[in-house]
């Protein structure tokens, strides 16, 4: 499932094709993916202008001048697919239309947006955007990691007295909003912190200094393109690299990297997911 650094990456590749541009035509080929498409989608989309194009945790979001908001969700396979772009910011030909172009949106610029989705996992949404907060995908998550809500104060606070390990607590979406698997096992990794240790009997300072390990983390997976293990790509179809500079992820069995250490990465497996840490130096 696409993290917030591969979201993050496909949201900045679509902004230039999509902010401050119209929707000359949009086209639904099937009533669902992971859920029922909201009534009229293509009617809704078709003529209206994209006014921000934004995102909330693992969620793309465009806001149009009808004063709702298309919410996007790229689920495990989904990918935006652009092309035809007069701006030069893409390349690509408009492709022949594939099997799983569900949602196709044409630009009043000509470039051509697609989303293919072969799994049926991702989703769309039409909220109003003045409540998009109330929205049942959004009403409970946490702060953005990125964002100023999110700082040393707010973390310690929520994690104080939890008896969850740190791992799932820092996956919890009520916690913080978007994190992953990946990035919150590379986080800890950087903090020297065990994934199994309780969330709420670590030192206030350790955690304190987590806020700024996971956000370097995120901003140099986002400037990598995101991690392209399986099915992500940029808008413009190019793979992540980011997966290049794991230290502990899928690297069972691998001597671990800091320097000094003679640990081995270990796989564990929390609440169904694995975990990667190296047991030496990470407590």
């Amino acid at each position: 499932m696409p993290e917030l650094p591969e979201v993050e990456t496909v949201r900045r590749g679509l902004a230039p094709v999509m902010e401050g541009h119209r929707i000359a035509r949009a086209q639904v080929n099937r009533p669902d993916l992971r859920w029922p498409f909201p009534r009229d989608m293509a009617a809704r989309l078709t003529g209206r202008r994209v006014e921000a194009l934004r995102r909330r945790s693992k969620y793309i979001l465009a806001d149009l001048d009808s004063g709702e908001s298309l919410l996007i969700h790229l689920g495990m396979s989904g990918r935006m697919q652009v092309s035809g772009d007069p701006l030069g910011h893409f390349a690509h030909a408009h492709a022949a239309p594939e099997k799983h172009d569900h949602v196709i949106l044409e630009m009043e610029s000509g470039a051509r947006i697609i989303f293919n989705d072969p799994r049926r996992f991702g989703a769309m949404d039409l909220l109003p955007t003045a409540n998009q907060e109330a929205h049942k995908l959004l009403a409970s998550l946490g702060p953005e990691p990125l964002g100023n809500a999110f700082d040393e104060l707010y973390l310690v606070s929520a994690l104080r007295g939890r008896g969850t390990p740190i791992k799932s607590a820092l996956l919890d979406q009520r916690i913080v909003a978007g994190l992953g698997n990946i990035y919150v096992c590379e986080a800890l990794y950087r903090a020297r912190i065990s994934p199994r240790r309780r969330a709420g009997r670590i030192a206030a300072a350790r955690v304190a200094a987590l806020v700024p390990v996971i956000r370097q983390v995120l901003l140099d997976a986002i400037d990598a393109g995101g991690s392209s293990l399986r099915d992500h790509r940029q808008a413009n179809g190019d793979l992540g690299y980011f997966q290049h500079s794991f230290d502990v992820y899928g690297r069972e069995g691998s001597a671990c990297r800091t320097e000094g250490c003679a640990g081995t990465v270990r796989r564990i497996t929390q609440s169904a997911r694995s975990s990667f840490y190296c047991p030496r130096c990470q407590r």
